[in-house]
């Protein structure tokens, strides 16, 4: 067994010989803990046949815990100082793949198919850099990805905003745009001390299932997302306020707006964070003949 890389005395190790400085415009913090890599990975529930997908390996702690739980890894890395780092720290596992490219803008769909073939098992594992959590996740979703679901670090607050439930503060339209594809849950709290270089906030991981079916059928999905955003657009004002000022022509329209809201049963005053997903979809397919 070799050591591990995720312990303080061989990441500075690792770190000093290469001469690394974190970049903080890359969200870059180093997990220095092996039972939470061990606990994280624990949740991603992977056999000897599945596929993981990483994004970030940073100098390869989470890669190797991966590594020897997996089939095969694949790293997705935009910091070219890291690649010879991670080029020695993962040359004892042969299931490893590192691509040297930004995972936003990379057609991970293709890499699925050429990395994975035949396996039908493929989960994403990653420590999100922070400064770019929401867009990575959402990609992910929309891609449609074979995926059977992600278990990510990241921070505690976007992590409550995501699972969150109608009626909360944190409920918005992330929570919705993510559960419609996936029931999300925060698995643990990471304390920032288990870090190098150390955040300002605590961490939590989330672990997102893809659903069989989206969680609720509607006409347009592009319209619900778009409907759920605006109707989140002031927290503080009444779906029909958000709705009329938010929507294409929606002042023009309030009569229809309104029409709509009672075809599906939804006070005009009510706020966008207490309706649930079924109550958006009803309301989007009602909206929908009018704005289309």
């Amino acid at each position: 067994m070799h050591k591990d890389i995720a312990t303080p005395v061989r990441t500075k190790a690792i770190l000093d010989k290469y001469g690394f400085s974190f970049k903080k415009s890359l969200g870059q913090n180093f997990l220095i803990d092996t039972n939470i890599l061990n606990r994280i990975v624990d949740h991603a529930e992977l056999t000897p046949e599945s596929g993981a997908i990483e994004i970030g390996p940073g100098i390869g702690a989470l890669t190797e815990q991966l590594a020897r739980r997996s089939k095969k890894v694949l790293a997705f890395e935009i910091d070219q100082r890291l690649l010879p780092i991670l080029e020695e720290t993962l040359a004892p596992y042969s299931n490893t793949k590192v691509i040297n490219e930004d995972v936003l803008k990379a057609d991970v769909k293709t890499a699925i198919e050429e990395e994975f073939e035949g396996m039908n098992d493929i989960m994403v594992v990653a420590n999100l850099p922070y400064y770019v959590t929401t867009p990575i996740i959402m990609k992910l979703l929309e891609d449609k990805l074979p995926i059977r679901g992600i278990v990510c670090m990241l921070q505690k607050e976007v992590a409550d905003r995501i699972a969150a439930k109608p009626g909360s503060k944190t409920y918005g339209s992330l929570s919705i745009a993510i559960q419609y594809y996936m029931k999300a849950e925060t698995v643990m709290i990471v304390p920032k001390t288990v870090f190098v270089p150390q955040p300002n906030v605590d961490s939590a991981v989330i672990r997102l299932t893809k659903l069989q079916e989206p969680a609720v059928a509607v006409k347009s999905e592009s319209f619900f997302f778009q409907v759920t955003r605006a109707s989140f657009a002031q927290r503080r004002k009444t779906l029909l306020n958000n709705l009329s000022s938010q929507l294409p022509n929606g002042k023009a329209k309030k009569e229809q707006i309104v029409e709509a809201l009672h075809q599906a049963g939804i006070e005009p005053s009510r706020r966008g964070e207490t309706l649930s997903l079924e109550e958006f979809a009803r309301l989007s397919d009602h909206l929908y003949t009018h704005f289309q």
